[in-house]
């Protein structure tokens, strides 16, 4: 008997993983990239015996497929995508296609910021409780392939709206959406409300069974919520409000009541991540875990002693007493103005990039409190002065990470904060967000 072929286009983490679970499950897999493969995938797919092409996708080839899994990067306009689905044949994501292999329960988190940190918090939970959990989405390994080589009860999954965009029967157990800000518009035809639908996708095929945690505060949620019909329980958060049943702020002391009888209270002070955007990243994961039975103890003990991930509010050094923070992964304006506010003294500010139709509104008034200095890393700078020349007296460009460290490094003073928080994509100038920060980071070293 003939096998199936699947297609997968692009041969990243997502990809690769793909791959062997659908070699295990007796597919004839090909595997397209119109890029070039790092070779780290390379000798993967090659060690496997999985048959690839890069730097083209030969369209003969692909649309043999009876289905197609197409990495989250890859928009819908691309040609080879256009004709894919033009003949009927289903492109799905790498995470709908694993969740069909694994009997494991997800807790999958999406939103604008804050989730890959809230990914990260909820899984050191859950792992220091001694659950069997794996870490996956757009983190770490690749959903697929610990699907297809390891043997979990929960996954906590970090999802982006582009991967939501290609689930359809796929049900979270427990899915968390911290909040909705404009971001990626470019993909979402320039409309706030298709982005907000596409985040919305997290609760699709949930029951009563499930939970469904959200932001009370955010108004984007709150508008997105009335377009849509939630089957599961839900847990609201709020520093705003007093919640009966979800997460509080009160006096400083986060409230966590989903068991009246076994409520949890934790003071700010004892966080591991300050900053009132961290507030709700805390309470997100705290409700995830009071969900699932964990001790209060240890819950306390987890969130006392976090560390957050590498390019996000990561401190690099002090040197003359200033503070260098790598802040990379910060590819949006939102992600920006939380790092703003999280920062307490005066800031040097490095941004720039690949503006994504960015709206620099919402940063005005926390640049002109706190930032002395703006250094610009980018090819095309136009739009920042244009949006920052009436609030801040300097404005810079330059063009690699060691000329921006240079230049902050002349401007900062004692007691002051050089905060690399660039709120744009980094391919103009740099491979990656992950390429920027450690650029930024060696530079630094170098001071």
């Amino acid at each position: 008997m003939e096998k199936k072929r699947i297609a997968i286009l692009g041969a990243g983490e997502s990809g690769v993983g793909a791959a062997m679970l659908a070699q295990k499950h007796g597919y004839d897999v090909f595997v397209s990239d119109f890029g070039t493969i790092p070779s780290q995938y390379k000798e993967k797919l090659e060690a496997l015996n999985i048959v690839f092409e890069e730097n083209t996708h030969t369209a003969a080839e692909i649309l043999k497929a009876v289905e197609v899994i197409k990495s989250p990067g890859i928009p819908d306009t691309a040609g080879i995508i256009k004709e894919i689905r033009s003949r009927n044949i289903p492109v799905l994501s790498e995470i709908e296609f694993a969740k069909r292999y694994t009997k494991a329960k997800t807790i999958c988190i999406t939103g604008s910021n804050g989730k890959t940190t809230t990914t990260m918090l909820t899984y050191h939970i859950l792992k220091n409780a001694g659950l069997n959990v794996g870490l996956a989405g757009n983190i770490g390994h690749s959903f697929a392939a610990q699907v297809a080589s390891a043997d979990f009860d929960w996954y906590v999954l970090e999802i982006s709206s582009f991967m939501l965009d290609d689930m359809y029967d796929f049900k979270a157990d427990i899915a968390v959406l911290l909040n909705i800000t404009p971001d990626h518009l470019d993909r979402y035809d320039y409309k706030l409300g298709n982005y907000a639908a596409s985040k919305m996708r997290i609760t699709q095929n949930q029951t009563s069974e499930d939970i469904f945690i959200y932001c009370a505060d955010d108004e984007e949620t709150l508008k997105a919520l009335k377009n849509v019909k939630v089957d599961s329980k839900t847990y609201p958060f709020s520093i705003r409000k007093k919640i009966e049943k979800g997460a509080y702020l009160e006096s400083n002391n986060i409230h966590i009541n989903i068991n009246l009888n076994d409520q949890l209270t934790m003071s700010i002070t004892e966080l591991a991540l300050q900053g009132k955007h961290n507030i709700y990243n805390s309470m997100a994961s705290g409700i995830v875990a009071k969900v699932l039975d964990i001790r209060n103890t240890a819950i306390r003990e987890s969130m006392g002693d976090f560390k957050n991930i590498e390019h996000r509010l990561e401190h690099v050094a002090r040197i003359s007493g200033v503070d260098y923070i790598n802040d990379s992964k910060a590819t949006n304006v939102n992600s920006t103005w939380y790092a703003l506010e999280s920062v307490g003294t005066d800031v040097i500010l490095i941004m720039g990039g690949v503006d994504k139709g960015n709206d620099y509104d919402m940063l005005k008034d926390m640049v002109r409190q706190k930032v002395k200095a703006i250094v610009c890393l980018g090819k095309d700078n136009k739009r920042i002065h244009e949006a920052f020349e009436d609030d801040v007296e300097i404005i810079v460009n330059t063009f690699s990470a060691h000329e921006a460290v240079q230049v902050a490094y002349h401007l900062a003073k004692k007691g002051n904060t050089v905060l690399l928080s660039p709120a744009c994509a980094s391919f103009d100038l740099f491979k990656n967000y992950e390429d920027r920060g450690n650029q930024f980071k060696a530079a630094v070293k170098e001071l």
